[in-house]
């Protein structure tokens, strides 16, 4: 845990939504990732989220934007959150939806405050470099520009999106934080090589820091129909007529990401900026990259869950999830991937962790 400071104005923005599908059988729609342990750490991705947030905005500087289904479970997780803090959503409407409601509530309530928005379910191992990289993207949103946090590459992949950096903004207060050229959807392995070798490139997280103000003025004029409704929410949010306007307005809002309707053409445009940033991050998008977080046993095999009911032998690199309180035997599977709950369980290996989405598609429903 660090000392932080809290910084004067700003508010996060929690989305905490999505099912977790790459994780299945242990993430489902009615207990998504966000709402598990998996690192082993006694906290759930969602409450580590808390965990780095409230010391850079205080426990009442964090607003969780979550399903209906899930209103009662985030409540349970957090009980330090404010009890106007937790904006449920009656239907997933992608990213913007989410980010733009609690912008421009938050807006009006606190009037322009900088805004930022961090994902319920991803990993961050080094809290001190994110406090100091929230902070230069925070100087960059007062400045005008929609910050974004660039991670630094380890390897050519493909499963994320890539930030292409340019020069200095030469901020005072924010050293290294660059312009941004432009945003990159999910490349092959030879362009995502390409890349890497240019030193330009930064992995997107998806994380976005900008003062609630510029956020909503780039949302009225690229996406005005959205920008409508949102600020029509917002407004009635706090009144008895919230039930009714949400009723009405939210199923026509459109469906879309923030990266698509902000800040890909705000980029274009040169109002985006890139603070580089080496946290130890990991979205925990599969199995295979929920085992490179985990600590390997002596037989170099990993375990989420009871180690006593995981027997393991001749298998390194494998993982194990017992989660149906019965003993797992594994013998001669190397980088096998086996997980064990009450009413399914799955049989796959690390490499072919990327893949599973197919396979969840064609279970039953009642074991999404």
């Amino acid at each position: 845990m660090t000392d932080a400071t809290e910084i004067p104005g700003f508010h996060a923005i929690v989305p905490a939504g999505g099912a977790g599908t790459r994780l299945w059988p242990l993430s489902r729609r009615d207990h998504p990732k966000f709402l598990l342990d998996l690192t082993g750490t006694g906290r759930t991705l969602l409450q580590s989220t808390w965990d780095r947030l409230v010391p850079l905005a205080g426990p009442r500087g964090v607003v969780v934007v979550t399903g209906t289904a899930h209103e009662r479970a985030v409540r349970d997780q957090l009980p330090g959150l404010g009890e106007d803090a937790l904006l449920a959503e009656p239907s997933g409407r992608e990213s913007m939806a989410a980010i733009g409601l609690a912008a421009a509530l938050l807006r009006e309530r606190h009037g322009d405050v900088v805004v930022g928005s961090f994902a319920a379910d991803h990993v961050v191992r080094d809290r001190a470099a994110f406090e100091t990289a929230v902070r230069e993207a925070e100087e960059a949103a007062r400045a005008g520009y929609v910050a974004t946090l660039g991670i630094a590459p380890d390897h050519p992949s493909t499963a994320f999106g890539y930030i292409r950096s340019g020069e200095p903004l030469g901020l005072p207060g924010a050293p290294s934080v660059r312009h941004v050229l432009g945003f990159t959807e999910k490349p092959d392995a030879a362009t995502a090589a390409a890349y890497l070798a240019t030193g330009a490139y930064r992995w997107n997280a998806g994380m976005f820091v900008v003062r609630a103000e510029v956020l909503l003025g780039h949302l009225e004029r690229l996406q005005p129909t959205l920008h409508e409704g949102l600020v029509a929410l917002a407004r009635a949010w706090d009144t008895p007529e919230r039930a009714e306007v949400l009723e009405r307005t939210w199923p026509r809002l459109t469906r879309i990401a923030i990266d698509h309707a902000v800040a890909e053409p705000v980029a274009a445009e040169g109002g985006v900026a890139v603070v580089p940033a080496d946290l130890g991050w990991d979205d925990v998008g599969d199995w295979r990259s929920l085992a490179g977080l985990l600590p390997p046993g002596a037989d170099g095999a990993r375990v989420l869950g009871d180690a006593a009911d995981a027997l393991v032998r001749a298998a390194d690199g494998a993982l194990v999830v017992p989660a149906a309180g019965r003993l797992v035997a594994v013998l001669g599977l190397p980088d096998v991937v086996v997980v064990d709950t009450p009413d399914a369980v799955l049989v796959t290996t690390r490499e072919r962790a990327q893949e599973l989405k197919a396979v969840v598609d064609a279970v039953p429903d009642r074991l999404r």
